[in-house]
């Protein structure tokens, strides 16, 4: 049985050593033969760095790690090209003179492996020497390959100024690439974001995206098909649908893929987790939500420009670009409109769903983590008996619990959708299925949960301090929003009313599809 290629940092690694890999070569050649200078944005884990060795150990000749591969027979293995890696991902930046300084020590490195002592001083003008003088040694145009390149930026997006000074320093970098591309065999850029290029790649005008290019959809993750047949010998009493729920649904406009880092852990430990959203701390995403004031419930159903998607900027970033580019949300329709194009973002799939929604839940209500669960536990066995009083006592008792101190230091109390996404959360964290603004006939749910076969329809209202309940509940009825679930299961009718005064939930009726209760 081949080895599964967890903590393996290299192509080469891989390739010697008996380890599973999925053949991404047939893609790498057609960037190589019908292209130069690439731009590629994928989240966090997605196999972005392994790519890019792979193309280094390509262009440098290693012909022999490509014994079985695509390239092996497809490729110009007479010629060997200098490689240039440039890789932000270790440590974190501070001030412009740490990214200048840890920029010329790689570059300078880079020299080293190539018998070359570099003489400029500046950053920029390092890797402008570089360039020059392996071109003029090895007789071959240079490959530059760059990873994490954006990363001295996002590890600092909560303060703006520091982030504009490590931005400025990178496009100082970057406009190398376009005064040497006459020295240039290949070059390709990968990161998380996707910076405008005004703004970081300024000039730098040859560069092709391949984020959202559908020949390119799957070049980082793994496709149904590379599951089942690269490792068919780890999925034995594996529910593949259960595996696909929890890590498949990532697309940029092509195959649906994996993301490969849970994949991997998940067929060595064979336990169904959150291995991907645990490596992460989106705690700028949370804040950023909070302060733009945007309800749990619309993170399923946002909706996005082909502009606003593809870019952001230190002083302008936009929740949808943010929560795209970094894996939280992911293409669910694209939409044309005459020459306009939209797309309709949701979560890739249960693992993030549940994650994200936990990881709000815990800022919405400040709660402790064993009172979160005891909580769900209570809510799922609520539901799922279909014992409504019992939840509204829960959910009364959540809301009275939450100190009015935390209320006075933030804007939540005015804020409508805060109240949906308590009730949100709680029910996604759990798992269970969950469709906002569900279209009917003759107007939208405001929220339909699925549970044990039985079938939630609810509709939140926000109403002033004693003004008379039932409108949510009505509204219900008089829609017939019931309709669309006949027969499918057993159907139960909630209506939810809360007071911004109180900060509490005021009215909470239901009745079955057949009466009022």
């Amino acid at each position: 049985m081949k080895k599964l290629p967890i903590g393996v940092q290299t192509f080469a690694e891989i390739r010697s050593d008996n380890y599973c890999y999925v053949d991404k070569t047939p893609l790498i050649y057609r960037l190589a033969d019908q292209g130069k200078s690439y731009f590629l944005s994928r989240p966090r884990r997605f196999g972005k760095s392994l790519l890019l060795d792979t193309i280094a150990e390509a262009f440098a000749g290693s012909r022999e790690l490509f014994t079985g591969l695509y390239l092996e027979n497809h490729w110009d293995w007479d010629r060997r090209y200098p490689v240039v890696r440039i890789d932000f991902a270790g440590g974190v930046m501070r001030n412009r003179a740490e990214l200048d300084e840890t920029i010329i020590a790689m570059l300078r490195q880079q020299g080293l492996r190539f018998g070359i002592e570099l003489e400029q001083r500046l950053a920029h003008l390092v890797l402008s020497e570089l360039i020059e003088r392996l071109h003029e040694t090895s007789g071959e145009r240079v490959v530059v390959l760059v990873d994490e390149y954006d990363k001295p930026i996002l590890d600092n997006l909560e303060s703006p100024e520091l982030a504009t000074e490590l931005r400025d320093g990178l496009r100082n970098l970057y406009s190398v690439l376009k005064a040497r591309d006459a020295q240039l065999r290949f070059v390709f850029l990968a990161g998380v974001s996707k910076f405008s290029k005004v703004s970081l790649f300024s000039g730098l005008n040859n560069l092709e995206d391949i984020t959202l290019d559908k020949r390119y959809a799957t070049i980082c993750g793994y496709t149904q098909r590379d599951v089942e047949q690269v490792f068919a010998e780890y999925l034995g009493g594996v529910d593949l649908e259960e595996l696909r729920r929890w890590y498949n649904g990532y697309n940029w406009l092509g195959d649906l893929v994996y993301n490969p880092f849970d994949v991997l852990l998940f067929l060595r430990n064979k336990d169904f987790r959150a291995y991907w959203f645990e490596t992460g701390n989106p705690t700028f995403l949370i804040n950023l939500l909070l302060r733009k004031q945007i309800a749990a419930p619309r993170l399923g159903q946002m909706l996005a420009g082909e502009q606003l998607l593809g870019s952001f900027d230190v002083n302008y970033i936009e929740p949808e670009a943010l929560l795209f580019q970094a894996g939280y949300l992911t293409i669910k329709e694209r939409r044309q409109r005459g020459g306009r194009t939209s797309y309709r973002l949701g979560f890739p799939n249960l693992e993030v769903r549940m994650s994200l929604t936990e990881t709000l839940l815990q800022v919405l209500s400040r709660s402790g983590a064993s009172d979160r669960e005891l909580l769900k536990d209570r809510v799922y066995e609520a539901l799922a008996a279909g014992r409504l009083e019992e939840l509204r006592e829960i959910f009364h008792s959540f809301f009275a619990s939450i100190p009015h101190d935390w209320y006075r230091k933030n804007q939540l109390a005015g804020y409508e959708g805060y109240y949906a996404s308590i009730f949100y959360c709680y029910f996604t964290a759990l798992g269970l299925d969950v469709v906002v603004e569900d279209s009917t006939s003759v107007g939208r749910i405001d929220m339909t949960v699925f549970v044990e076969g039985k079938i939630y329809i609810l509709e939140f209202k926000v109403v002033s301090k004693g003004a008379k309940t039932g409108s949510a509940l009505a509204q219900i009825r008089e829609k017939r929003y019931a309709d669309k679930y006949r027969g499918q299961g057993e159907i139960y009718l909630l209506g939810v009313e809360f007071d911004k005064e109180s900060r509490n939930i005021v009215g909470f009726e239901w009745a079955t599809a057949q009466g009022l209760s």
